[in-house]
């Protein structure tokens, strides 16, 4: 399929410079440029290769001022990160949807399914289950009783989503996606041994939530444990029994939640990053790389580190760690000369 400079522009509300009608029919990289194709420079450290590439057409913000002759169409745009986003989620959307049920597979009499629906191969469809229109299941999938589903969501190969739990609208679960199975929860037995507490409580994800691949969310010890509207969750991520996820808020793979934790909205956590059960992180704060989070912390907090800590004290204490061999060797310095000292005097 391609497109013109001109259609794109369209598309983007942005301003074509150069050749309106040359086409492209896929997009790459603009420091690995393939002839035909559209690119884009959001970042300035990319500038460079605008000089050099092959690309057909480059979609840059309108404040881009080119210091040389160009070889590219450009199309000019306010933001133009946000713009291939747009692009992207535009060609996507073009390419045919499956449609419909395959065998084998298994659908409850009693689950209710929408219009558009497609179930692959091997899926299963549990009692009462409710899917909403246009929803995409693909292989394997599994869907407990009672679980509701909303419309346009899609569930990758290996998903399994247990009883009772809620799905929103405009969702996305990327392979092997865990929703709903048991919180970590056992209760602790003079002999050493323990004894398992019931996990009765679900899971309800709210709409435009996206899942990365591996991922887990507990169900709730009792009530709900919640991911709210707009949140993106990695790869390789544990949310724990009850947590509350806010709106927006996004997590880089391998964090790790424990139990009754709430995360404000619009939140930002880093790879690796541990957070203790029952506490609070307030709303706009962001959690650094590996840092390990022990206490609650404010509103629009920036933490690092761990234990963690405010950014700049933390960047101060990372200064000290690296001083340390240099320091101990000036300890080691100053033992040698006072000791010299007392043993003349």
């Amino acid at each position: 399929m391609e497109f013109s400079a001109k259609d794109i522009a369209a598309l983007l509300n942005g301003e074509v410079e150069g050749s309106s009608d040359v086409k492209v029919s896929n997009i790459s990289k603009i420091d690995h440029p393939i002839p035909g194709t559209l690119t884009f420079l959001s970042n300035p450290a990319y500038t460079k290769y605008i000089y050099t590439t092959t690309a057909s057409i480059v979609i840059v913000n309108r404040n881009f001022k080119a210091d040389s002759q160009l070889s590219c169409t450009l199309i000019r745009v306010d933001d133009a990160y946000a713009a291939l986003a747009k692009l992207l989620d535009f060609y996507v959307k073009s390419k045919p949807m499956k449609v419909g049920i395959e065998q084998p597979c298994f659908v409850s009499a009693s689950a209710t399914l929408g219009d558009q629906i497609y179930v692959g191969a091997f899926a299963y469809i549990g009692e009462k289950a409710q899917i909403g229109k246009n929803v995409k299941i693909y292989p394997h999938v599994y869907i407990g009783d009672n679980v509701k589903i909303g419309d346009n969501s899609i569930l990758y190969s290996g998903v399994k989503v247990y009883a009772d739990c809620v799905i929103g609208s405009s969702c996305i679960f990327h392979s092997g996606a865990v929703i709903g199975a048991d919180g970590f929860g056992f209760a602790p037995n003079q002999d050493g041994t323990y004894t398992k507490i019931e996990q009765i409580g679900n899971v309800v994800i709210e709409d435009n939530v996206e899942i990365g691949a591996n991922t887990t969310i507990d169900r709730a010890t009792m009530g709900s444990t919640f991911v709210r509207t707009g949140v993106k969750l990695d790869n390789l991520i544990q949310i724990a029994h009850n947590d509350e996820i806010g709106e927006n808020t996004v997590m880089a793979a391998q964090v790790g939640i424990a139990g009754s934790t709430i995360v404000g909205k619009n939140c930002a956590i880093g790879g690796q990053a541990a957070i203790t059960g029952h506490i609070t992180i307030g709303e706009g704060s962001k959690i650094g790389p590996k840092s390990g989070v022990m206490s609650s912390i404010k509103p629009n907090s920036v933490v690092l580190g761990a234990p963690a800590l405010e950014f700049k004290l933390a960047m101060k204490s990372f200064s000290i760690i690296r001083n340390l061999p240099q320091l101990r060797d000036d300890v080691i310095e100053l033992q040698k000369r006072i000791k010299s000292i007392e043993n003349n005097v």
